[in-house]
């Protein structure tokens, strides 16, 4: 039996594009999905979507929690799969990464994290650019080197129960901190594929609070015992004074992306649905 993927995508008041985050999903040509939804209590028609979607569904729950962190968390302690992963409401996988994925998994049993490419897309799904993907390690995740699309890691059940959980103390680098934690013991591969689009608009969080996420990275670091004088401290002091600088750089970026968007990512057409001619 080929393995179990159990994907959680956590979600607050996000109807405008949780519908498509579902729809992505439920496209991939891999069969073997656990899908597990975890609302924070929205007030915007995210449940009328759940609901919509809910036999597809292996569980979901709207009621408030305690931030993004806790949700995914609540979303893997139901996880019966072999592999995990997790997918913003926001964000989109393209229909074949779950499977290639695995196929990575399977292939190389040492691997504890696979990820690969992402695009970033605006609002309305147009193509802002290509995140900056590249091969890292422990050693250059403490250097402040990362390089790794939240939206295309998956990684094993195991290894998750061993390194974790995620932490609800951090809002911004939870994430990191985990990637730290599993590259520690065990090896994570880049692969140069196109599994995810990474959705960029002025209340995410990194448009929002990018500069603020080093805090949370400059902590993981020193916990993991980095030292005063490095490569680490140096990028943390400069990120700091330009960060103002920076997220207005990010907002500037995202205004004008739209005029240089030559593709637009739309919500794919489901298995079980009929063709439409004038779609």
């Amino acid at each position: 039996m080929p393995p179990l993927v159990t994907i959680v995508t956590p979600s607050y008041n996000q109807a405008a594009f949780l519908e498509h985050t579902i729809r992505s999903v439920l496209a991939q040509d891999y069969p073997h999905i656990e899908y597990i939804i975890v609302d924070g209590g929205s007030t915007d028609g995210s449940v009328d979507i759940l609901r919509k979607y809910e036999k597809h569904l292996a569980w979901w729950v709207s009621e408030p929690d305690r931030g993004q962190s806790h949700a995914i968390r609540k979303g893997f302690e139901r996880a019966r799969g072999d592999i995990l992963a997790w997918l913003n409401s926001d964000d989109l996988y393209t229909p074949y990464a779950v499977r290639e994925a695995v196929e990575f998994l399977e292939r190389h049993p040492d691997v504890g994290m696979v990820y690969a490419d992402a695009l970033y897309i605006d609002e309305e799904g147009y193509v802002l650019g290509k995140f900056p993907a590249a091969q890292t390690d422990y050693r250059r995740m403490m250097r402040g080197y990362v390089h790794i699309p939240q939206a295309t890691t998956f990684f094993r059940a195991s290894v998750y129960r061993e390194v974790g959980p995620l932490r609800e103390d951090m809002y911004y680098a939870f994430d990191y901190d985990l990637w730290v934690r599993i590259a520690k013991r065990y090896p994570i591969r880049y692969v140069p594929r196109l599994w995810a689009y990474f959705r960029i608009h002025l209340n995410s969080k990194t448009v929002a609070g990018d500069d603020r996420c080093w805090p949370d990275m400059w902590r993981v670091y020193r916990e993991q015992g980095g030292g005063l004088l490095s490569i680490m401290a140096l990028k943390y002091v400069v990120r700091q004074a330009i960060g103002p600088w920076w997220r207005w750089r990010r907002k500037r970026w995202l205004a004008r992306g739209r005029r240089r968007a030559a593709e637009r990512v739309v919500g794919p057409r489901l298995p079980w649905e009929a063709e439409d001619p004038s779609a």
